[in-house]
């Protein structure tokens, strides 16, 4: 019986419970989570992360959730998901990607793969932050000169 991958993408910049909402609901689609963690030079549609590839991979790496990670290809976004074949890749809900043209993609690779979106994670409390920006601009905030 071969089990269903899953793959959850994405920058991964100090991990936060944002993260940890999507990975786990990711997980829950399958037997088996894959994450790519964006290479720093492939992030162009916002601020590049502050911490370098290979930290941000193993810290995803270390969560219980996540049975593989390993940093996207640097050329091609598509050869990760070749060697992974999943069943579904799960986008984060406020990821940039369109489901539709990434599902138009795949196709024409030749790749048959679901594409679904994860939910948004409400905070659990007040001042809870969920999103690596918010992050930097409390430290900035707090502890910048």
């Amino acid at each position: 019986m071969s089990e269903r991958r899953v793959v959850a993408q994405g920058t991964f910049d100090l991990l936060h419970p944002g993260h940890l909402h999507y990975l786990k609901e990711a997980r829950s689609m399958g037997d088996e989570l894959h994450v790519i963690v964006a290479r720093r030079r492939n992030v162009t549609h916002k601020a590049p992360p502050v911490l370098d590839d290979r930290q941000r991979r193993d810290m995803v790496a270390a969560l219980d959730v996540v049975d593989d990670a390993r940093l996207g290809h640097p050329d091609d976004i598509f050869v990760p998901i070749r060697e992974i074949d999943p069943a579904v890749i799960v986008l984060g809900h406020d990821q940039h990607h369109d489901e539709d043209a990434l599902r138009d993609a795949l196709a024409a690779r030749g790749l048959d793969c679901e594409v679904t979106r994860a939910s948004a994670r409400d905070p659990a409390y007040d001042g809870e932050l969920l999103s690596t920006g918010s992050i930097i601009d409390r430290i900035v905030t707090e502890r910048g000169d």
